[in-house]
This record gives structure tokens, C-alpha cells and sequence, in this order.
């Protein structure tokens, strides 16, 4: 198989992010957050985690850029940070009333750019593209042959 970027399975996923990305990051403009922003408060709402450390770990971000993501989120007066009374190393994070409601909106924004990604598709088709990204995944995940 002979590499060209334009038919690229990566450089194709890498534009569809890339688009995805910048159609969530419009939609996000009027609540006031950025694409990177709206995770932690997604999963703040969800209720999980509780823990500065394991946020970080499901937003995917080394604890460094987590710290100065809920820095911009607190001086926004959407979470706040506060130390463990049993272990002072570990740190909570929790929403505030207003980061409540705003977190509250982001389900519809999100369902919203989703649909729009998925106009088009039958519920079929929607099926399929999940069970193949899904497959994708485990198999970026699985270690490395060194035999391929």
C-alpha cells in the first residue's frame, strides 16, 4: 500500500475532528467556553470524578493543563477547587450554581452538532459508523505488533 495524505484514513479522521472541533466551539461561544472547557464541566455535571487528578485522567489532560483549564473555569465563577480535609495533596473540584446551569446546556449543544454531523445517515448507516469507529478504537488501543 503506497501512503497519499489525501485518501488517508488518519488525515481524514484528523479533518473530521478538526471540523467537528471548531462546529463545537461556535456553538459553545454564547455559554462562554471554549472547546476545551466544556469537558471538565461535562463531566462535573455527570457527577464523576470528584478529584482534580481524575478529571484530569477523563478529559484527557496531564494534571499541568487541567490545573490551568479549571484556573479559567474558576475565574469564570463556574467550579471551584477545594482541598480534601483527610489528604491535602488531593484536591476537589465541584461546580458552582452558575457553572451548574451552564453544564446544563451542554447536552442540547452537543446532540445538536451531533445530529448535524449524522444528517443524512439512517439509523442503519449511524449503527455501522459507530460499530466501525468503535472497532477502530480497539484496535488503536491494542498494543503494537512489532510484526506489522
Amino acid at each position: 500500500m503506497r501512503y497519499d495524505s489525501r485518501t488517508s484514513l488518519g488525515m481524514q479522521l484528523r479533518r473530521v475532528v478538526t471540523q467537528l472541533v471548531a462546529r463545537i466551539e461556535r456553538r459553545m461561544e454564547p455559554l462562554g467556553l471554549t472547546d476545551a472547557q466544556w469537558r471538565p464541566l461535562l463531566c462535573l455535571r455527570e457527577g464523576s470524578p470528584a478529584t482534580a487528578t481524575e478529571l484530569a485522567r477523563r478529559c484527557n489532560l496531564d494534571t499541568g493543563g487541567l490545573t490551568r483549564l479549571v484556573d479559567r473555569l474558576a475565574a469564570k465563577g463556574l467550579c471551584v477547587r477545594e482541598r480534601s480535609e483527610l489528604d491535602r495533596r488531593v484536591v476537589h473540584v465541584s461546580l458552582t450554581a452558575e457553572g451548574t446551569r451552564v453544564a446544563e446546556q451542554l447536552p442540547a449543544v452537543l446532540c445538536a452538532v451531533q445530529r448535524e454531523l449524522l444528517a443524512g445517515f439512517s439509523s442503519a448507516e449511524e449503527a455501522q459508523v459507530r460499530a466501525l469507529l468503535l472497532r477502530m478504537e480497539r484496535n488503536a488501543a491494542a498494543p503494537d505488533d512489532p510484526g506489522n
